[in-house]
């Protein structure tokens, strides 16, 4: 066999194995599609957070929730809960664009950012709520750093926490809701 009779026999070869690299990635594989992009939810506000990101505002009906409840741990902290209705976490790295009821949220004590959430759930060392009165605030985010709001207003919640610097923290903790 001559090396000339390989060479077409290679290319077919190397189309085919392109083809099958190509269908292997579009998530069809094992019966399941990837989904597509789709149009982002709500509609953009001119107004903004203290940073500077804009709301993006949703009907009542559709709009996510979030409740906002702060306990006293043994060790001196604080265990901060997230109650979230028509909301879901994204994973970290996902797409930066708006998908109605999907993003993340960030955690403020007295208007200050601590942290940006993808779950339910934080611990807030004793440092950041020192000896006093303390606002707790958790505010929805979509992907792509908008902000949830109805009628103009940021989807949020706000639990007022006091720090007696007692041994014993006080034992029943403030939440709020807000759509």
């Amino acid at each position: 066999m001559s090396w000339t009779r390989g060479v077409p026999g290679a290319l077919a070869l190397c189309v085919l194995l392109s083809a099958a690299a190509a269908g292997c990635g579009t998530g069809e594989a094992h019966g399941r599609r990837e989904p597509g992009p789709s149009a982002p939810a709500g509609t953009l506000l001119g107004d903004t957070d203290e940073s500077g990101r804009h709301y993006r505002e949703v009907a009542v009906k559709q709009a996510p929730e979030v409740g906002t409840v702060v306990t006293p741990d043994a060790a001196g902290g604080w265990d901060v809960r997230l109650d979230v209705h028509r909301f879901r976490f994204s994973r970290a790295g996902a797409a930066p664009r708006a998908v109605a009821g999907q993003g993340l949220a960030y955690l403020f004590v007295d208007g200050g950012l601590v942290t940006r959430l993808r779950g339910p759930a934080y611990h807030l060392p004793a440092g950041l709520v020192p000896h006093g009165t303390h606002h707790v605030t958790a505010r929805l985010y979509a992907d792509d750093g908008t902000v949830w709001a109805v009628r103009g207003r940021p989807v949020e919640s706000t639990a007022d926490v006091t720090a007696s610097g007692a041994e014993t923290p006080p034992a029943a903790p403030t939440a709020s809701r807000t759509p």
